[in-house]
């Protein structure tokens, strides 16, 4: 049995309105890190706040460590939260902010000492202590946050968006101190985030939502490169993945996806899958980095359509190639032609054979 356990979990705010978490089942190991990624109003909080206690259930079962928690009290449950706003007293010194769970356990005095020194020392704030919030930066009062939730040694860490309030540089650094503590407490820990290299970078395992439903349920990789549905393509990859509406068309022994712009020769593999829908339309995706550029104009294998670039943005590192294929802006990452002249002529050719085909009716990938 896995360690969390949710089985069709619902969630309406009132008696005849919508599903704002739509029958949702997850199995959680223990000691894994997942990351609940999604836009806003996907239900991704409104799932962490069921887990913890602080929202009531519609319907379904939540199991921590095979016991039911429904109807047990926040306190009860083993779970510690962080939240977007930290909620750290102000009036409280940082030795007092971490206590202060600890001491509504009862704890012993000498207990609570060490346990606090030691959540401080993990999260390098034990110089700290005597301070109080108002005397410390934003990333502090994080650790603080941090240091109160850990010291109750929970069954399962929840943070909810919690260094969305952090500027840009030290969001990179406290999401690798965020995992960090996970691995030294081996701690079971749920991160809800709207922010895709968040996701990316700390999960084991991603929980990509959408309307209150789970869209897909895998490795940062996984989610990635073997994207479910349209949605989890759109949704995940910086810049989005570059769609274009196609029929299915037969030609010899093969198939085409083709429009009035483009006309691609789909990969062998993906030709058994496809042929249900010859002479319909499929949504064809491509992401940036997978679109190859041939100055020849020549027609070589992965060929789609000849194009003119617009505008060049360097990025440093790389440079996005920015052109429109029947009104639609294409975007193409790129390391090997990153001062390219705009109004350039290209030939753009999908690299190996990368494309996704998605259902137009169900956006589920076709394969």
């Amino acid at each position: 049995m896995s360690y969390l356990e949710i089985k069709n979990l619902q969630k309406r705010y009132t008696k005849d309105g919508p599903l704002i978490v739509n029958n949702m089942n997850l199995s959680i190991e223990k000691g894994e890190f997942i990351v609940f990624l999604g836009p806003s109003g996907c239900g991704k909080t409104t799932t962490i706040r069921m887990i913890s206690g602080l929202e009531d259930i519609s319907g379904g079962e939540i199991l921590i460590d095979g016991e039911s928690v429904v109807g047990k009290k926040p306190k009860d449950r083993g779970v510690s939260m962080i939240f977007q706003s930290y909620a750290i007293w102000p009036h409280m010194t940082v030795f007092d902010n971490i206590a202060y769970p600890l001491k509504l356990q009862k704890v012993p005095k000498e207990e609570i000492k060490e346990r606090v020194t030691t959540a401080a020392r993990a999260t390098d704030i034990e110089g700290l202590l005597d301070r109080y919030p108002a005397q410390m930066s934003g990333g502090q009062r994080q650790r603080v946050a941090v240091a109160r939730a850990i010291v109750v040694k929970p069954k399962i860490f929840l943070m909810d968006e919690p260094l969305s309030n952090l500027d840009a540089k030290l969001r990179v650094s406290m999401r690798t101190e965020l995992k960090n503590i996970h691995l030294q407490q081996n701690s079971t820990s749920i991160f809800v985030t709207h922010d895709q290299s968040e996701a990316m970078s700390l999960a084991d395992r991603i929980v990509v939502m959408y309307k209150g439903n789970i869209e897909q349920i895998g490795t940062p990789m996984e989610v990635y490169q073997n994207s479910a549905t349209k949605f989890v393509a759109e949704f995940i990859g910086t810049p989005p993945t570059n769609f274009f509406k196609a029929r299915i068309e037969k030609e010899g022994a093969g198939l085409m996806a083709a429009n009035e712009h483009i006309r691609y020769q789909v990969p062998e593999a993906l030709v058994q899958a496809l042929l249900p829908y010859a002479g319909k339309e499929v949504d064809m995706g491509v992401r940036p980095e997978y679109i190859d550029l041939s100055f020849s104009l020549e027609k070589t294998p992965g060929y789609m359509c000849d194009a003119t670039i617009d505008f060049v943005e360097p990025q440093g590192s790389h440079a996005i190639l920015i052109t429109k294929i029947g009104g639609n802006e294409v975007k193409i990452h790129t390391t090997t032609y990153m001062e390219m002249a705009p109004k350039t002529k290209v030939a753009l050719q999908v690299k190996e054979d990368r494309v996704m085909f998605f259902d137009c009716g169900t956006t589920l990938r076709i394969r």
